[in-house]
């Protein structure tokens, strides 16, 4: 009777964590993707806001070199205001980090980009920030952290289903498999993050050259991290941002495909 019960119980839960999940549903303004997301821009923008001091003190800090920190802002704002990125409804701020060592970048919900200190200095040309940069904006307007969130609920609620529903305290080797299926979900929030990976790319593609810079220098910035990764720890960004592979050659081919006739001869490197 009690097994029954559990079951129940377990079914209910994973019933409710799928409708939940499905029925909130919203096309994405600016990539025109139906999207699987429970918050709203102004929560996204939020808690944005909110987590970010917290985020920067994990860096040390914002960096004291206000003329590097405003060419960083700089670029960034240019790239929103000649894409779609300026349609959206996010507040975009750019942040420089003080850490010297770690080299990362990354997005929050809303707007809030950072990079590191440790990696601006790695990076020679305008281009290559302006790549870095673009593909954190591509996290923002794909509201990657927005649907990592939903999709991080739905599979701590089917996984909590599953646990309930497998453990049995008279048979304390069911734990294995409650510890299987968490397993599961976090692998499933992976996969979803290559994917997130490979769009925040094509966006950066996109938007690179609307704003002046060339797009090439993105496969750069990828040739340097990879260098960078050669003996050692692996670049903290390659970390928080998952390889979905021959990354190289994913952009390669996106550059090929924007411009079939070559690249025009006004972007800056």
């Amino acid at each position: 009777m009690r097994g029954n019960l559990r079951y129940i119980i377990a079914l209910l839960m994973a019933g409710f964590t799928l409708v939940t999940y499905y029925c909130k549903r919203s096309v994405n303004e600016v990539t025109g993707e139906v999207q699987h997301v429970d918050m709203t821009a102004d929560q996204e923008i939020a808690l944005g806001l909110q987590a970010a001091p917290q985020m920067a003190q994990q860096y040390g800090g914002l960096h004291p070199n206000r003329e590097a920190a405003a060419r960083v802002e700089q670029i960034g704002q240019q790239i929103v205001r000649t894409t779609k990125a300026s349609q959206s409804p996010y507040k975009f701020q750019f942040h420089l980090l003080a850490d010297e060592n770690t080299i990362n970048a990354f997005a929050l919900p809303g707007g809030q980009i950072f990079i590191t200190a440790g990696l601006l200095k790695h990076l020679k040309t305008e281009g290559q920030v302006a790549g870095v940069l673009a593909h954190e904006i591509g996290h923002v307007v794909g509201r990657h952290s927005a649907e990592q969130i939903a999709k991080s609920k739905l599979t701590q609620g089917l996984t909590g289903a599953a646990a309930i529903g497998m453990y049995d305290p008279d048979r304390p080797g069911t734990m294995a498999a409650s510890a299987a299926a968490a397993m599961v979900g976090k692998l499933m929030t992976l996969r979803f993050g290559r994917n997130d990976e490979l769009e925040a790319d094509r966006l950066a593609v996109d938007y690179t050259p609307q704003a002046g810079y060339d797009p090439r220098a993105m496969i750069q910035v990828m040739q340097i991290l990879e260098q960078n990764g050669g003996s050692g720890r692996q670049p903290e960004f390659m970390s928080t941002h998952p390889n979905p592979g021959n990354r190289i050659g994913q952009l390669e081919q996106e550059i090929a495909a924007e411009f079939p006739q070559g690249m025009p001869g006004n972007l800056k490197p």
